[in-house]
């Protein structure tokens, strides 16, 4: 053995080649912490002091061969200056840059996700194979930062400035095929002949078959572009990245300027540049921002992981109540992801538009080459319509999503909890209705919960699993279980009136409908939240929900919260309804819809809607941006606030995650408390106060006003 530690062994194979074996102990992934930095420092020392090797070979001893960078240690490192976050990238560049410059070749054996600096350190070594089972992919840029290990540097150099900017700018992982192609890595191979292959490629570097200096020179030299090719190409690049990746986001244009600030450079003074703009990306809010949802999304995945552990038992049969687009897409999410699923409706027209809706959805994926005709038809014969309850005792979770009226559940609960067993778990995926009310009519209500899908069931990734008052522990647990299994990111709330995404969302449209009371075109209050981040402006997103369950939303939210949700006018989003004005579903709404070629709706403004306001917008009127920005978030803000002070969710985390999730948040803001942390709680306060007319909704909580004075936040 020629170095052991915690991290990483390097020992002496038959003909004197080295192998460099990363198996973090304690941990079921490797990842660059900075204890492996060290490790890998000090195995290097032992390795230049060992004679006799002709050749090292990079395995890792994990399913995955390396995750990058331990991303919890860039929460304390990104709160300090550039001249402090610089070197922080030093150590390993040296340690990647020894590796680099051995005096004889190296090859790393790619078994597994190879991200971050899991991709740059194979980019050290002189040649790559990659198992078909592996990815490889520079995601930084999707956490607000740049690589800062070498892969703005080698990458380029290795595959071509346009493809390796596209790698970087989008962060997107590369199959094995896509990576041969570029020539990021040399030979692709099975599992099971990874290690083989990987060594024989070596042992032909080792012989002189394989010219391993001649590569060390392209990657250390500068990009091989006259000025005139290099003006071209960064102009183009700059142009088609800027626009795919907008204001907001400033880490993919960064990426650009310094593959072009050292194009010209060596290597050592391109890592240089690099380091400073790994440095300049660090200090920005953006970053922070990002970074935080993906620690947060990895703490809301272990607590659904945590959950799933309780779960008494597998769900290996579900089913639906109700087939239409909800149902539909409920039972397609569930066929796809493997769990066999009957939907019910009570006529052959609801049947036959759910499997509409699944039909469409898996049609999508052959026509995009994503699955095979004869993986589809497996999905859709997994799918069972029927018009009985016929087989629901087998079943171990069914998930009601009819018409959103609580007579109505109320009995559909109560007559399928007579045909399922007594330990099949019942969910209702109501978007308001009192999960604690719901199940006063139930003989079993510790085995109920919500589920709360939001639409489009396949594209939205957050599911609101609510807690009643009597439900069980293992009633939560099989639900979360679930929506694991399918795919989704599960949420455990407390029941209140909305729950907490549906909650926090119609304060933001209280805000809205004030405005237009005030005198606000919808159309520049739209262009401003959507310009401030949004996917969508308030009146578009009341369209694409639908007015009519919007309004009736409203009005459980206005009965459950009347001193801050009851608007004490005629708003018009209630205008629209009256007009029958339900948005997308027919057509019209704020604006109006005309299906294009591909039968996507297509939004215009038809200046005849303004006339049927009356008195629910006062006489138009421009606002300042700021205003409509304040107006809009501040209630919002406020309400999160409450449901995390009332135990409603259980972390700032998870409900920024939710909000992000469920409707839509900007990312880059990375939730409204981490907004709330970055703006400051004296901006907060002083835009409440500013806004104190308004009402309760825009007053801040006693709790958010002790953190004023104690300086205190979130995060």
């Amino acid at each position: 053995m020629i170095y052991q530690s915690e991290q990483l062994t390097i020992r002496r194979l038959d003909g004197d080649i080295a192998e460099l074996n990363f198996d973090l102990q304690g941990d079921s992934v490797n990842k660059f912490n900075q204890a492996v930095v060290s490790s890998l420092t000090a195995g290097l020392d032992a390795l230049e002091a060992e004679s006799g090797i002709k050749g090292l070979l990079v395995t890792s001893g994990k399913s995955v061969f390396f995750v990058g960078a331990d991303i919890t240690e860039f929460t304390p490192l990104f709160k300090a200056s550039k001249g402090e976050i610089k070197p922080f990238t030093k150590p390993q560049n040296d340690n990647f840059n020894r590796i680099a410059a051995l005096p004889y070749p190296s090859a790393v054996a790619i078994n597994g996700i190879a991200v971050g600096g899991g991709l740059e350190i194979c980019l050290a070594c002189d040649f790559r194979v990659m198992s078909t089972a592996a990815r490889i992919g520079l995601p930084e840029t999707k956490l607000g930062i740049l690589p800062g290990w070498g892969g703005t540097t080698r990458l380029p150099r290795l595959i071509g400035v346009d493809e390796a900017v596209t790698w970087i700018a989008t962060g997107a992982d590369q199959r094995p095929d896509a990576a041969l192609k570029a020539g990021a890595v040399d030979a692709v191979a099975s599992p099971e002949d990874l290690r083989d292959i990987t060594l024989a490629t070596l042992q032909h570097a080792i012989d002189g078959g394989l010219d391993y200096e001649g590569r060390r020179a392209r990657k250390h030299g500068p990009l091989p572009l006259n000025d005139t090719e290099a003006m071209m190409t960064f102009f183009t690049i700059k142009a088609m990245v800027g626009q795919q990746a907008g204001k907001n986001y400033p880490a993919p244009m960064k990426v650009i300027d310094v593959i072009e600030a050292a194009r010209n450079m060596s290597l050592e003074e391109a890592l240089d540049v690099e380091a400073d703009g790994f440095a300049d990306l660090a200090t920005t809010p953006v970053a922070t921002a990002l970074v935080g949802v993906f620690l947060a999304d990895q703490l809301l995945g272990k607590k659904a992981k945590g959950w799933e552990k309780k779960a008494d038992k597998k769900v290996e049969q579900a089913a639906v109540l109700g087939a239409g687009i909800m149902g539909g897409g409920i039972a397609y999410q569930s066929a796809y992801k493997g769990v066999p699923i009957k939907m019910k409706d009570i006529a052959q027209e609801g049947l036959d538009l759910g499997l509409s809706e699944a039909n469409k959805l898996l049609s999508k994926r052959v026509a995009r080459g994503r699955m095979t005709p004869e993986k589809m038809g497996d999905v859709l014969n997994s799918i069972d319509p029927t018009l009985s309850y016929t087989g629901f005792d087998a079943v171990d979770i069914v998930v009601e999503a009819v018409v959103e009226n609580e007579k109505v559940k109320g009995i559909v609960l109560a007559e399928v909890e007579k045909e399922i067993t007594e330990d099949t778990i019942l969910a209702s995926n109501t978007s308001t209705i009192s999960i604690t009310r719901l199940a006063e009519n139930l003989q079993r209500p510790e085995n109920f919960c919500g589920m709360h899908f939001f639409n489009p069931v396949h594209a939205m990734p957050l599911v609101e699993v609510i807690r009643g008052e009597k439900t069980s522990d293992a009633a939560v647990a099989r639900t979360v279980a679930y929506a694991n299994t399918m795919g989704k990111k599960a949420v455990v709330v407390k029941d209140c009136p909305g729950f907490l995404v549906n909650r926090v969302l119609f304060p933001y449209f209280g805000g809205f409908n004030m405005l237009l009371r005030d005198g606000a075109d919808f159309t520049a209050v739209d262009k401003v939240m959507e310009r401030w981040g949004w996917p969508m402006g308030p009146a578009y997103l009341l369209d694409v929900v639908g007015i009519d369950t919007g309004v009736h939303a409203a009005e459980v939210m206005a009965a459950g919260f009347p001193d801050r949700m009851q608007p004490g006018f005629k708003s018009a989003t209630e205008v629209m309804f009256e007009n029958k004005r339900y948005g997308q579903k027919n057509g019209k709404g704020y604006y109006e819809y005309v299906p294009d070629k591909k039968g996507k709706p297509q939004k215009t403004l038809n200046e005849e809607v303004y006339g049927l306001f009356g008195d629910s917008a006062g006489e138009r009127r421009e606002f300042d941006k700021q205003e409509i920005i304040d107006r809009m978030m501040l209630p919002m803000a406020i309400e999160l606030a409450r449901c995390l002070e009332e135990g409603i969710v259980e972390t700032a985390a998870e409900a920024d995650l939710a909000m992000l999730y469920g409707v839509g948040f900007p990312p880059f803001r990375g939730g409204i408390f981490r907004w709330m942390d970055t703006v400051g709680m004296a901006a907060i306060a002083e835009a409440s106060e500013k806004y104190a007319h308004l009402g309760k909704a825009y007053e801040l909580t006693e709790t958010m006003r002790k953190m004023l004075a104690n300086g205190e936040t979130y995060y």
